[in-house]
């Protein structure tokens, strides 16, 4: 079994937290949760970007978007997802 190396600033905290100067908060369940909620909310974020394309491509991929109950948008992403992931290929 591999044993992990600590750097001086986890020594330091795991020094303090033996030393008791670290106390539990009053509801860690809630605590653990939001904590990991706020890491989950961070590895999500999105960024809007602005793409040009024609009005009768736009037109369609929203039909096929409401075909199946999604926002365009939605569908848009999802294809650069699937492409990037390998799932569909382009061809030119």
């Amino acid at each position: 079994m591999k044993k992990n190396r600590l750097n001086n600033e986890e020594i330091q905290i795991l020094n303090e937290i033996e030393a008791g100067k670290y106390k539990t908060v009053k509801n860690i369940k809630r605590e653990i949760k939001k904590a990991k909620e706020a890491a989950k909310n961070t590895l999500l974020k999105t960024k809007n970007i602005n793409i040009r394309i024609s009005l009768k491509d736009l037109q369609k991929i929203k039909a096929k978007a409401a075909e199946n109950n999604l926002p365009y948008q939605t569908l848009i992403s999802s294809l650069i997802r699937q492409y990037i992931q390998g799932k569909i290929q382009i061809v030119l």
